[in-house]
């Protein structure tokens, strides 16, 4: 297999609407699972973010930390943005149902309550509160004009 047409199909994409069930555990889709058994490991770091919690492969994660001690010191108040991402971690692990535990304390944090959006970005999802959510796609569809696609040659 070369490696273009391994690393397509090894990417998170689409979205999916979740419900969670009463313990806060979500079912992670199947087409996420496969690129995790495939490409990573079965155990997510989850940590918040701006407006949602992002999930990350462990190793995807692990890149991620390197760059923050290695690059992230050269940056002014980046002390701040370091605390609160890292501060949000949790290692979650897939149970044999395919589902992780969401701490409550980010659930809390992002209101997250039942139901709940999935969404790929390649190397690692998102998951937000399905009112967040539709309040940033509306935003994100209003100001589709104001991205410079021409600038990655894609238009």
């Amino acid at each position: 297999m070369s490696e273009n047409s391994r690393s397509t199909e090894n990417r998170f994409r689409s979205r999916s609407e979740h419900n969670l069930d009463a313990k806060g555990r979500l079912s992670i889709p199947s087409r996420f699972r496969d690129v995790l058994r495939r490409e990573y490991s079965e155990i997510l770091m989850v940590t918040n973010w701006q407006s949602c919690l992002k999930a990350y492969p462990v190793l995807v994660w692990e890149d991620i930390e390197a760059t923050l001690l290695g690059q992230g010191k050269k940056q002014p108040n980046m002390g701040a943005f370091v605390r609160y991402v890292i501060s949000g971690v949790t290692e979650c692990s897939l149970d044999k149902q395919g589902r992780i535990l969401l701490p409550p304390a980010l659930r809390t944090d992002f209101k997250i309550k039942k139901t709940v959006m999935l969404s790929g970005m390649l190397d690692h999802f998102e998951i937000w509160d399905k009112a967040a959510w539709t309040t940033e796609t509306q935003q994100t569809r209003d100001n589709f004009n104001s991205f410079d696609l021409s600038t990655l040659g894609i238009l």
